[in-house]
C-alpha cells in the first residue's frame, strides 16, 4: 500500500465506524420502544400467526376432503402464506419505523444531526429485518408444530426466497416513504395497504398461468411472482427453478434502484420546501 493510501485508510475506517454508530443509534431508538412495551411485540407476531392459523385450518380441511391432492395443496398454501408474510412484514417494518419518526415529530431533528439519508435507509432496513424475524419465525415454528409443515423442506433455497421477498418489501417501502415525503399524513394508509393490493398479481396461491393473458406480464414484472413460481417448483417437483430465482433478484435490483432514486428526489424536495418539520400535520 502506498504512503497516501496508508494515510487515508485510518480516516476511512473511522468514517465507517462513525456511520455504523449512527445507524445503530437510530435502530436502538426503535428497539428501545419494543423493549419496554410488550403490546408492541405481541402486535408484531399477531397478524403472521393469525394468518398462519386460519390458512392452516383451510389446508387441514382440504387435506381431509381430498387426501392426495389436498395434502399437496395444503403445503403450497401454507408455504405461500408464510413466505408472503416476509414481504409484508419487511415492507411494513420499514414504513412504520419511518412513520414512528413522523408521529414523534423527529424527522427535523434527525436531519440536523450528522445522520445521512443512506444511513437512515440502512437503519430502517435493519429494523425491518428485526420485525420480520420477530413476526414470521414464530408463525413458521407454529406451522411445523400444529400442521407438520416446515418451510425448510424446500431446502437451502428457502433462504434465497426470503431474501428476494425482503428486498421487494424494501423497494415497495421506499416508494411508500417517498409518497409520505411528498403528500404527508394523507399517504399514511398506504403503509398498510400497498402490498395487500399487489397480492392478486403476485401469484402467492396460484400459478401465473391462472391469470388472464393480459395480466400475466404484470405479474411477471413482480419479483414475488417468480419467488412463488420457484416455491411451487421446489415443493411439488423437488426442483430449484434457478431461472425464476435469477429473475426475482434482477427485478429486485431494478425496483430498488428506481425507488431509491425516487426516495432521494423526494427527500431533497422535502428539505428544500421545509416539509420535514411539519410532514405529520
Amino acid at each position: 500500500m502506498s504512503a497516501p493510501a496508508r494515510a487515508l485508510a485510518p480516516g476511512r475506517t473511522g468514517s465507517l465506524r462513525a456511520s455504523a454508530r449512527r445507524v445503530w443509534g437510530l435502530m436502538y431508538r426503535h428497539l428501545a420502544l419494543y423493549r419496554r412495551s410488550w403490546p408492541r411485540l405481541v402486535e408484531l407476531m399477531y397478524w403472521p400467526v393469525l394468518q398462519m392459523v386460519v390458512w392452516g385450518f383451510v389446508t387441514a380441511y382440504l387435506a381431509g376432503v381430498q387426501h392426495g391432492v389436498g395434502s399437496v395443496a395444503a403445503g403450497v398454501l401454507l408455504g405461500g402464506v408464510l413466505l408472503w408474510e416476509v414481504a409484508l412484514r419487511g415492507q411494513m417494518g420499514f414504513s412504520i419505523s419511518f412513520l414512528e419518526e413522523v408521529w414523534s415529530r423527529n424527522l427535523g431533528h434527525l436531519f440536523v444531526s450528522p445522520l445521512r439519508p443512506q444511513e437512515l435507509v440502512l437503519a430502517l432496513m435493519g429494523m425491518s429485518v428485526v420485525r420480520v424475524l420477530v413476526g414470521v419465525v414464530p408463525a413458521v415454528l407454529l406451522a411445523w408444530a400444529l400442521y407438520a409443515f416446515g418451510l425448510w423442506r424446500m431446502g437451502p433455497v428457502v433462504v434465497a426466497f426470503f431474501a428476494a421477498l425482503l428486498l421487494m418489501g424494501w423497494a415497495v417501502a421506499l416508494g411508500v416513504t417517498s409518497l409520505l415525503l411528498r403528500f404527508g399524513a394523507g399517504a399514511e394508509a398506504l403503509a398498510w395497504s400497498v402490498l395487500f393490493g399487489i397480492t392478486p398479481f403476485a401469484a402467492v396461491f396460484y400459478p401465473v398461468a391462472v391469470l388472464p393473458e393480459w395480466l400475466q406480464p404484470v405479474a411477471l414484472a413482480l419479483p414475488a411472482a417468480h419467488v412463488f413460481e420457484g416455491m411451487r417448483s421446489a415443493l411439488l417437483e423437488g426442483v430449484v427453478a434457478w431461472g425464476h430465482l435469477a429473475w426475482a433478484f434482477g427485478l429486485d435490483a431494478l425496483w430498488l434502484g428506481l425507488m431509491g432514486l425516487v426516495f432521494a428526489r423526494q427527500l431533497r424536495a422535502a428539505r428544500e420546501r421545509g416539509a420535514l418539520l411539519n410532514i405529520g400535520e
